[in-house]
């Protein structure tokens, strides 16, 4: 998707081993609104704009790592069985709220597309278990629910896993038990306590407590190249702004501190960030703005 506030250029990326790849799963729409919480609408809808009901695009991306001794996916998105799932229960409230594209790429498509199959996925390591990044995990088949990639083993902190087991009030509907529980019955789930800073050669995960509780990063390097994914932490290149955060987010002041430890080094040391949700780019670096940060150069992965 193209946004005439932005210019966005090709860039192909290896780290060490891995050959990094965008795995667009689709788009969707959320209250302009709630994702940019307190910052007036005049300022977000420059970059942003949003349709006639508030509704700005979000896409829901994957990252893929391709290398000689395994694949590795970084989150599932949606999934293309989100809407089977839970569309028919919710009715036109579900399509109205996330005006979900399923005419677009999807999970499956779009790895084939990277010339993977469910059965070449050897890791997916979870940001989190809200239905927009775990959604892809589990898939329908003969009749239950099991895991989308049969040889995977999944990572997710226990942390999150116990939040999403008895989600609060205010994170109800975005906790699905059948994005995860298929997971644990299959003896696939893995659970991280805590930051984990070897979890597969060259990968490490740190965690954030500011957009829900047990969300985990995912940096990505080899000594020369870094890419961070962000996952919620920072969801668009629009959010690189430190204050700039949704109104889903559980603990604002902590989540403010957490992106400025990591937009730090980011900024000093030419980081990627690989941004989940932002549909007119893949990745960008940041630099230093005063006090704050501002994406700097925007890309799609080629």
């Amino acid at each position: 998707m193209k946004n005439p506030a932005f210019e966005v250029q090709e860039k192909k990326i290896r780290i060490g081993p891995y050959e990094v790849h965008h795995v667009p799963t689709g788009l969707f729409g959320l209250d302009g609104g709630a994702m940019f919480g307190t910052v007036p609408k005049i300022l977000w809808e420059r970059t942003n704009p949003p349709d006639e009901k508030n509704r700005i695009p979000m896409e829901a991306r994957a990252l893929l790592l391709k290398s000689p001794d395994g694949n590795i996916l970084i989150d599932t998105g949606n999934g293309g069985d989100f809407v089977l799932k839970y569309g028919e229960k919710l009715g036109g409230k579900f399509a109205e709220m996330f005006n979900i594209d399923q005419s677009g790429p999807s999970l499956l498509n779009s790895l084939r597309a990277a010339g993977v199959g469910p059965g070449d996925i050897h890791h997916v390591i979870l940001t989190h278990l809200h239905f927009d990044h775990a959604g892809g995990a589990t898939t329908e088949r003969d009749g239950r629910l099991v895991p989308t990639f049969p040889r995977a083993k999944y990572y997710v902190q226990k942390k999150n896993l116990e939040t999403a087991s008895q989600p609060n009030l205010r994170e109800r509907a975005s906790y699905y038990a059948a994005n995860f529980q298929p997971l644990i019955e299959a003896g696939q789930l893995v659970q991280l306590d805590g930051d984990t800073p070897d979890l597969l050669p060259g990968i490490s995960t740190l965690v954030s407590n500011g957009h829900t509780q047990g969300q985990q990063m995912v940096k990505i390097t080899d000594g020369r190249q870094t890419l961070l994914y962000c996952g919620d932490v920072v969801p668009t290149s629009t959010h690189v702004r430190i204050p700039w955060l949704m109104g889903y987010d559980l603990h604002p002041l902590t989540l403010m501190e957490e992106k400025e430890k990591i937009l730090g080094p980011a900024a000093d040391e030419g980081w990627y960030l690989f941004f989940e949700h932002d549909p007119y780019c893949d990745i960008a670096t940041v630099a230093r703005q005063g006090h704050d940060f501002t994406a700097k150069e925007r890309f799609w992965l080629a």
